[in-house]
C-alpha cells in the first residue's frame, strides 16, 4: 500500500498510524499510577486486555528504562526513572509553586497543591503536605480526577473561554459553580472526589502553561473557605508574578 493518499493530484501523506506498543506502555504507567499498591503481570495484563507474555514484553522494556521496578514478589510499580522525567513537566511553575505551597501547606495545616488541565482531566503537578497537623491528606503528585468532579476543576473551568471549553469536547456541561468563582473569589467542593474530603481552589492562569489551579485539601479546619481562599488568591498571584 502507498504511504501518500491523491488529493486533487497532489500527494498528501497519508495519516500516521499509531504504535499500539507504544500505547500499550504508556497505559500500563497510567494503570500503575492509578493503583493503591504494586500490581501483577497478570492484573497488568487484564488491565491490558492482552496475553500475558505480550504484557511481560512490555513491562521487561519499561524496566529497561527504568520506568518500572519489579519486588521481591514479582510485583510491579512504577520505577524512580518516571519521577525524574516528572520534574521536568512544566519545570518552571514546579519550582515557582514549590515554596509558596509549602508555605500555604503551613500556615493552614493541609495538603496545597497545584492541579493542571490535562487531556479533560485534572492532574496534580505537585503537592505538599504541612508539616504539623493531626491529620494529613495525600495528594501525589500524578493523581488525576475528572475535570467535572472537585474544586480545582471548577476553579480551572471558571478561567476557560467558551472556545477552549467547547475544544475539550467532553460530554458534561461546565458546572455553574465555575459562573460564581469570580464573585466569590474561590471555588469549593466536599465528598466530590474523595468521600469526606474537602477543597478550596482559585484559578491559576499562567501564560505559556495549561490552564491550572492552586488548590487544598482538608477532613476539617478552623478557617473559614473565605479565609482559605484569601490565602490562595494571593499565592496565584505571587507564582504568576513570579512567572512574568
Amino acid at each position: 500500500m502507498s504511504e501518500f493518499a491523491e488529493t486533487a493530484g497532489s500527494p498528501l501523506p497519508a495519516p500516521a498510524a499509531h504504535s499500539q506498543t507504544l500505547s500499550r506502555g504508556i497505559r500500563v504507567l497510567e494503570v500503575l499510577a492509578e493503583a493503591d499498591e504494586p500490581m501483577s503481570i497478570i492484573e497488568l495484563a487484564a488491565a491490558l486486555d492482552v496475553h500475558r507474555s505480550i504484557a511481560y514484553r512490555i513491562l521487561r522494556t519499561l524496566e529497561d528504562h527504568g520506568l518500572v521496578v519489579r519486588n521481591p514478589a514479582g510485583l510491579v510499580r512504577l520505577g524512580p526513572r518516571l519521577a525524574a522525567l516528572a520534574r521536568g513537566v512544566s519545570r518552571d511553575l514546579q519550582a515557582t509553586a514549590l515554596p509558596v505551597l509549602t508555605r500555604i501547606a503551613n500556615e493552614l495545616g493541609m495538603t496545597a497543591f497545584v492541579a493542571v488541565l490535562d487531556q479533560g482531566e485534572i492532574f496534580t503537578l505537585v503537592s505538599i503536605e504541612p508539616r504539623k497537623a493531626h491529620a494529613t491528606v495525600a495528594q501525589q503528585p500524578g493523581t488525576r480526577h475528572p475535570l467535572h468532579r472537585g474544586a480545582p476543576g471548577i476553579a480551572i473551568q471558571s478561567g476557560l473561554s467558551a472556545a477552549q471549553w467547547a475544544a475539550l469536547g467532553l460530554p458534561e456541561t461546565r458546572r455553574s459553580e465555575a459562573g460564581e468563582v469570580a464573585a466569590l473569589g474561590y471555588a469549593s467542593s466536599h465528598n466530590e472526589v474523595i468521600p469526606g474530603l474537602s477543597s478550596i481552589a482559585v484559578p491559576l492562569l499562567v501564560p505559556g502553561e495549561s490552564p491550572a489551579s492552586v488548590a487544598v485539601v482538608y477532613i476539617s479546619s478552623l478557617h473559614s473557605p473565605t479565609d482559605i481562599g484569601a490565602v490562595l488568591t494571593a499565592a496565584a498571584r505571587t507564582i504568576v508574578a513570579e512567572l512574568g
